[in-house]
């Protein structure tokens, strides 16, 4: 279809084709077909039905789990636009998987990251959208145009009928107190650290609580959860330092291994995550809120095409939820 004088198109590949709809439907643009096929010996394939000669195309695909398979999806998909002549390539990537490698940590490791940007970039697209990148600097490894968007407000509009009054924002260690400080400015509450050490990968130990948490409602804000160890650590913390009631939410419900299972036995009233990520089994599980990003994703598409800011659509949903 045609959108301010350019031809454009949007695709989706396996990930996320639930959130991809609702972009679809948030946008006014329509999923155009492809066929994804996989080889006897698990090699991927794509064939694009329709011609992109000439067109700004926007694919959408989370590198979620299996995060391997979706990151060769979307990277041979982008070499296939890039043959049959599509002018712009624009990735949505809600979920930037590898993110977490994002420096050495140790004297031999690599770094992720960056070799996926290098790739994404190799491949030839033009431009990168993502939501909440686990590390701000992961921008710098592009050298294309990265949009990383928070959904901190999004996050916020659940919680914006609770009570400020015995409010306190909480991070689950030090290195999310930037996040927690803008969620917690959100509300206008003060926030409280948790001082832990992580022994090895997916395993975290609680030393201390940093603020007055007693009697208090504590929301504990992070970017991912994964296997939940860090959250569920961090709220029996909050529980025996005295707070009332504690609410957990992440922009990206990873969720490997018994982390549903775990969330859904702990003391956490109500675990708020977006759909950046699929979450079908979730669907009937009360202990969970997902909120949908599409309508803000849907939105960005339309003003890139046009040419206009996308920021102030994400800051502005707290201020206004009724434009979700």
């Amino acid at each position: 279809m045609e959108i301010a004088g350019k031809k454009v198109q949007l695709f989706t590949l396996s990930a996320n084709y639930d959130l991809a709809e609702e972009i679809s439907l948030a946008s006014g643009i329509p999923l155009s077909k492809l066929t994804i096929e996989r080889f006897a010996d698990g090699e991927i394939g794509i064939n694009i039905n329709d011609s992109v000669r000439g067109n700004h195309v926007f694919v959408i695909q989370p590198t979620s789990s299996p995060v391997n398979e979706h990151l060769m999806e979307l990277l041979i998909m982008v070499d296939a636009l890039k043959r049959a002549s599509a002018t712009q390539i624009t990735l949505l990537v809600p979920y930037f998987g590898y993110s977490r490698q994002d420096r050495k940590a140790k004297s031999r490791q690599p770094i992720t990251a960056k070799l996926v940007a290098d790739l994404i970039q190799t491949a030839g697209a033009n431009r990168v959208v993502s939501i909440d990148l686990h590390a701000g600097q992961i921008q710098g490894f592009f050298d294309i145009p990265i949009d990383n968007f928070p959904a901190a407000p999004l996050l916020a509009t659940y919680f914006k009928n609770i009570s400020k009054e015995n409010l306190i924002v909480v991070s689950p260690d030090h290195g999310g107190t930037t996040r927690a400080r803008s969620f917690a400015r959100l509300f206008g509450v003060p926030i409280a650290i948790i001082d832990k050490r992580r022994p090895e990968p997916n395993k975290a130990e609680v030393m201390n609580v940093i603020g007055k948490v007693r009697g208090k409602t504590c929301i504990l804000v992070d970017d991912i959860i994964d296997t939940a160890g860090t959250i569920i650590a961090g709220a029996q913390a909050l529980k025996e330092a005295g707070a009332n009631k504690v609410y957990a939410c992440a922009t990206h419900g990873v969720l490997s291994f018994e982390a549903v299972k775990k969330l859904s036995n702990s003391c956490i009233e109500k675990i708020v995550i977006t759909n950046t990520i699929k979450h079908d089994k979730l669907k009937d599980n009360n202990k969970f809120e997902i909120l949908s990003i599409g309508h803000l994703l849907g939105k960005s598409v339309l003003n890139i095409v046009k040419d206009e800011p996308i920021s102030q659509i994400f800051n502005d949903i707290y201020k206004d939820p009724l434009k979700l």
